[in-house]
């Protein structure tokens, strides 16, 4: 059986990404040690914790750039440190992600960036059929179709951001992974590319794996929180039991002066 049709056979409640004792050392530092994690299909997870906590870290594992020290890991059915071609294919083709700094390529127009996972997964398509690809790309991410042919540095943050986004949802991804995809941006540009994930992950259907700082997005959009700390998830749960946890770093997170304006301005936006 391929790992498509694993994938495809899970049962419908099976996790999109299971973590089972995670381990991740540098050196004499230990980051992880014992994280378990389970993401569920069709949800928006948060992952929040604190400087050092390993954050990307977790999610660098989990998309093959990082080799664990040791646990077990599965996402869409497959481990990610196989070395089993058909296996990081597999992730490669079924997964977007969204670096902190959008990772795009200066070189490169913003239709030409969204063009290379298409070039390098489907060499045979035609050019032209690229470039309509590219195009309704860059138009679901919000963009207007006139920054296909600029460069990322003639963009705005808020564009670079919208176009790093087009180009992780090149090849109609099930599972996406931002880091960070707020940051920078201002309040306004944040809300709308909030409201931009939910519109995409509602409409598409995806599973959303989201690294932020950000307590308004996670009020505005996430299903769930995972909180690291004390070198694993602490815990994973709707914003609404996180709130309860007594623990020392998620009651000064959640219950400081900022976590009380993002409560408060979720339940305002609720009323209205």
């Amino acid at each position: 059986m391929t790992p498509a049709e694993a994938c495809d056979n899970a049962p419908a409640d099976a996790p999109v990404i299971r973590v089972r004792g995670l381990v991740n050392r540098f050196g004499a530092q230990t980051v992880h040690d014992g994280l378990d994690l389970d993401v569920r299909r069709g949800e928006i997870i948060g992952v929040v914790g604190g400087s050092g906590t390993g954050k990307s870290v977790l999610m660098r594992s989990l998309i093959g750039l990082r080799r664990p020290d040791a646990g077990e890991m599965e996402v869409l059915g497959v481990d990610p440190r196989s070395d089993d071609p058909a296996d990081r294919l597999h992730i490669e083709r079924n997964t977007g992600v969204l670096f902190q700094d959008g990772a795009l390529f200066s070189s490169l127009t913003v239709g030409e960036n969204v063009q290379v996972p298409l070039k390098e997964h489907h060499p045979d398509l035609p050019d032209s059929l690229r470039y309509e690809l590219a195009l309704l790309k860059v138009r679901l991410a919000g963009l207007p179709a006139d920054a296909l042919d600029k460069l990322p540095s003639q963009l705005s943050g808020g564009m670079r951001k919208r176009a790093a986004l087009a180009r992780a949802l090149a090849l109609d991804p099930p599972l996406l992974f931002l880091d960070e995809p707020t940051a920078g941006l201002d309040p306004i540009g944040a809300a709308a590319f909030d409201r931009l994930i939910r519109t995409l992950q509602q409409a598409l259907g995806l599973t959303v794996f989201l690294i932020t700082h950000d307590l308004d997005t996670l009020y505005a959009i996430c299903d769930r929180v995972a909180v690291l700390a004390d070198r694993k998830v602490v815990a994973a749960a709707p914003l609404a039991e996180i709130e309860q946890i007594e623990h020392p770093w998620i009651r000064e997170y959640f219950h400081g002066p900022r976590g009380r304006a993002a409560r408060d301005a979720t339940a305002t936006a609720k009323d209205t």
